[in-house]
């Protein structure tokens, strides 16, 4: 079996270990280090371009949990992660240059591993029994063309804000009605009415705020996904002309119109999540739960997903893959990373490691392994694959996963209960193995 991997960033070097350990001929084409992205400088492969942190490692917080799944499933990238770990209370944060450095050697060290130092321009298969194409976020613009063929210019997304996402069962429905603007539709929204007073006080907060440092390469914002907080910044009322305009909305509990509203809108078909309408925005995450839990709904809200701002290049992953990150239209191509949307860097050698698995598997004539959505790694194999109409990148959270089968109240209870339940799924699911 021979396969290229194009990319060596966490799905691309995940991909690389998890075929080069099962005996299989591994190509990576990695353009480092003839050329950089606006946000690489290390010649090394897996570079940890943000953060040194890859969050908790506590396995009852979603982040922790995704980890303790890849370990079942032998991930490297959080098997050198704990190799080369610094202090950080219950986080994995580790020493970004020895990590990289350990990710390369690691991969090197098997005979069946070549590298391939080249920009690719396209997605030629001839030769190799698959390829898996793991380019990122900043794809360099020689491969869009090869993209385009497939998924078309309308499938092909870049965009540089996405609003939070918040767990249904964190809002305050005692502070918020359900109504579509003028009555029209199924009240499809949970609205998050302010008064005057609640609106001022959020707005002075909003504009005050700490924002993330944005990158020359980000700093081009559309017109049309402007954050909230530049928004806001363009005057007191800017925001009630847009977003958070009242217009046409009445709370049929007291018959008062609004002085602003916030509304909320489905993430899934569930009714799980739910996405802050507008609220795209660049501030820091502990800025956001502070600041957008100022709004009397949102007072207990958990953050499924944080607001983000950043150039990303990806595609509307459900209209083309499988659930095995597989292209639809020619099962020869997977798909994977931030590229497929999904959002982290854990989530993305977590993509990585199953395209590989499923393609091992898929080769060798046997069924591809199903992690179902109980899982992290399953509820992510989900998202890149059922349609739910608007499609955006996602972390890996408690929020996408199966509701638990009982109701329970306390939070810390609650997801313990899912964390559990993972590991009870994943660890049946790898006897298939």
């Amino acid at each position: 079996m021979k396969v290229k991997v194009i990319g060596g960033g966490f799905a691309g070097c995940e991909a690389c270990y998890q075929l080069l350990k099962r005996g299989v001929d591994v190509t990576l084409a990695e353009m480092k280090p003839t050329k950089f992205s606006p946000a690489h400088h290390l010649e090394t492969l897996c570079e940890v371009v943000c953060s040194n942190s890859f969050k908790s490692d506590d396995v009852a917080t979603s982040s922790g949990l995704l980890k303790a799944e890849m370990r079942l499933l032998d991930s490297l990238v959080v098997k050198t992660a704990e190799q080369t770990r610094v202090p950080a209370g219950s986080a994995l944060a580790v020493d970004r240059f020895a990590f990289s450095q350990k990710v390369t050697q690691t991969l090197q060290e098997f005979p069946n591993f070549v590298r391939v130092d080249k920009t690719e321009n396209s997605l030629d298969i001839d030769g190799y029994d698959f390829v898996i194409v793991a380019t990122g976020p900043l794809t360099d613009e020689a491969l869009i063309p090869a993209f385009r063929n497939i998924f078309g210019k309308e499938f092909l997304y870049f965009f540089d804000a996405v609003a939070p996402i918040v767990q249904a069962d964190s809002i305050d429905f005692d502070s918020a009605f359900v109504a579509s603007r003028y009555g029209k539709g199924d009240a499809d929204y949970v609205n998050c009415p302010m008064n005057r007073e609640q609106y001022l006080d959020f707005y002075q907060n909003l504009i005050s705020a700490q924002t993330v440092e944005l990158k020359d390469f980000e700093n081009n914002v559309f017109e049309g996904c402007m954050p909230i907080e530049v928004m806001a910044k363009r005057g007191e009322d800017t925001m009630r002309f847009g977003p958070l305009k009242p217009v046409g909305l009445r709370d049929e509990r007291t018959g008062a119109k609004p002085y602003a509203v916030l509304q909320l809108r489905k993430e899934d078909a569930d009714g799980t999540r739910y996405n802050l309408v507008g609220f795209q925005t660049n501030l820091k995450y502990g800025e956001q739960k502070r600041v957008f839990s100022m709004i009397p709904a949102l007072k207990n809200a958990e953050f499924v997903r944080y607001g983000v701002m950043h150039r990303n290049t990806y595609i509307n992953a459900p209209k083309f893959l499988n659930c095995n990150f597989q292209l639809k239209t020619d099962p020869k191509l997977f798909f994977a990373g931030q590229l497929t949307g999904v959002e982290g860097n854990m989530e993305s050698a977590a993509s990585g490691l199953i395209a590989a698995i499923q393609a091992y598997r898929i080769f060798g004539g046997q069924q591809p392994l199903d992690f179902g959505d109980e899982t992290i790694v399953g509820a992510l194999c989900k998202h890149v694959s059922v349609d739910y109409g608007e499609y955006s990148p996602m972390n890996g959270s408690f929020g996408i996963l199966a509701p638990l089968s009982e109701k329970i109240r306390d939070k810390t209870q609650r997801k313990i209960a899912y964390s559990d339940r993972a590991i009870k799924s994943i660890t049946n699911t790898l006897k298939n193995l």
